[in-house]
């Protein structure tokens, strides 16, 4: 029952706070802290019984374990079936740490606030719920579940241009869910079955071309939701209009529900016909990646250079993907966990730059890494971030991306080495944040520079979130094992299963 309870705690909490009564008083404020005390409890609850799931849960089983089953609908092949692997337990402790670490974040909601934090408990409940999902109608109720509250959030505490960013966010990831329910509804139609159980379909089956169309609908589908080019133009606006707790779920784990979607289902539904797509599928990721590091580079709003740098490092999962090999798909799921906990650190950053200063343009920006009159604790922690997020060996993104280009350059040379090209020039476009932003004289407004204003210092509580994942993100730069260990032999046996189905294989 431990999935079910991790499950039901945030729901519980989001319906407790909707209907427990508020404390009598005409200070708003109160009621803020009320509801996000309640919530980063539940939260902590939640998390702290995310990773109890390791006590039980054994490193070298490569399967399903802790399965709970209930039949829900088996006339629609609809059941109550959750299970958790070395694919899937990482991801469901990250989203316990950063909705955490989201909820420690939200200290301004001065709008509605019970609905605001409601909304989020919400949203960590059905990510979660997404990743344990042993049905693949129970995982699409999950991954759809999360598309409403998400779009509340960006419309009602977004900015100027919430409506327009919300609105084209709810349409295209809207696009994403009608797809995939369409392949998988398209799995009972072919097959003539109603069980939608997790498991590999092969031309005994399904022809091979039934399988690349239906596949094509699921890559299609968690494409938009990943983002990969050019399915990505949501992703800036998105990033741009939320807020900073928000963009900190977005990238940190939202995004992952597509980069789990691509492993799980399209490679692990349809191996078959994964593997004949594989040579384009690095072609594909090839570009993402070299796009999303050349429009960051033409940015100079420093949200919407890390929402692009999002695009480009989520194409190393795809490139990683379509290699298929152990290396590369351990490689795959490191590069979900440290970008999930790099953006979150950068996202946390902007927000303290942009709350200080009221803007987050760079060409205005300037010496922000002052000492006395900046703010330097801010500047150290984008440092770490951006040093993650460009690859310097010790951290967690240098693992993640020696894994997949060590592991993907065997099986697809040139776009292994187009990969590293963006994984450069990631480097030259954080590079160009750091320098702009907070090297040089103290300045926040154009001809500052004779009258640099004194910003007001941030709280060291304030700063704990960050740098919280920045002690992360080192950590698994420097004792990598922590996850690969726990990961190894599921990604080793989803690799197996995507070798046995090639040319000269066992099928």
């Amino acid at each position: 029952m431990m999935l079910t309870i991790l499950l039901l705690i945030p729901f519980l909490g989001a319906l407790l706070i909707c209907v427990l009564p508020d404390a009598d008083s005409s200070d708003n404020s109160e009621s803020v802290g009320r509801s996000r005390t309640f919530t980063l409890v539940t939260l902590a609850v939640q998390c702290l019984l995310s990773f109890g799931l390791l006590i039980p849960f054994s490193a070298v089983e490569p399967g399903q374990q802790l399965v709970e089953i209930l039949p829900w609908l088996p006339q629609m092949g609809l059941e109550f079936s959750l299970g958790v692997d070395g694919l899937s337990l990482p991801l469901v402790l990250m989203n316990g740490v950063l909705c955490l670490v989201a909820a420690a974040a939200s200290r301004s909601v001065e709008n509605r606030p019970r609905v605001y934090f409601a909304l989020l408990l919400v949203i960590s409940g059905a990510v979660n719920g997404a990743f344990l999902a042993q049905n693949l109608l129970l995982f699409f109720l999950f991954y759809e579940l999360e598309l409403i509250p998400l779009w509340l959030l960006i419309a009602i505490w977004g900015g100027a241009n919430r409506a327009y960013a919300s609105t084209k966010f709810l349409i295209v990831t809207a696009v994403s869910g009608v797809l995939i329910l369409a392949a998988f509804l398209g799995i009972a139609l072919v097959t003539g079955s109603v069980d939608f159980g997790i498991r590999p379909i092969l031309t005994t089956q399904m022809g091979l071309t039934s399988q690349l169309v239906l596949m094509t609908c699921l890559l299609i589908g968690f494409g938009i939701k990943i983002p990969l080019f050019p399915f990505h133009t949501w992703l800036p606006d998105a990033h741009t209009e939320a807020s900073t707790p928000v963009s900190v779920l977005l990238a940190g784990v939202l995004l992952k529900l597509g980069t789990y979607g691509l492993l799980r289902f399209c490679l692990g539904l349809f191996p078959e016909a994964w593997s004949v797509a594989a040579p384009w599928l690095a072609g594909w990721a090839a570009v993402s990646v070299l796009y999303g590091s050349l429009a960051a580079i033409a940015q100079t709003d420093m949200k919407r250079m890390v929402a692009y740098s999002s695009v480009g490092h989520m194409g190393y999962v795809l490139l990683a993907a379509a290699a298929a090999t152990p290396l590369a798909l351990i490689g795959a799921l490191f590069q979900m966990v440290s970008h999930g906990l790099i953006s979150a650190v950068l996202f946390l950053a902007v927000g303290v730059v942009y709350e200080r200063t009221g803007t987050r343009d760079l060409n205005v920006l300037r010496g922000l890494l002052n000492p006395q009159r900046g703010l330097p604790l801010t500047g150290t922690l984008m440092i770490i971030g951006v040093m993650a997020s460009a690859g310097i060996p010790g951290m967690a993104g240098f693992i993640s991306e020696f894994l997949v280009f060590k592991g993907s350059f065997e099986m697809f040379p040139v776009a292994t080495l187009l990969s590293m090209v963006g994984s450069g020039l990631t480097a030259v476009y954080f590079l160009l944040l750091v320098n702009r932003a907070f090297f040089g004289r103290l300045a926040v407004a154009p001809g500052a520079n004779q009258n640099p204003k004194i910003l007001n210092q941030v709280p060291f509580a304030q700063q704990i979130p960050a740098l919280s994942m920045s002690l992360l993100i080192l950590l698994l730069g420097v004792v990598p094992n922590l996850l690969v260990g726990l990961s190894q032999p599921a990604t080793a046996q989803l690799s197996e299963l995507a070798t046995l189905v090639q040319p000269g294989g066992l099928s």
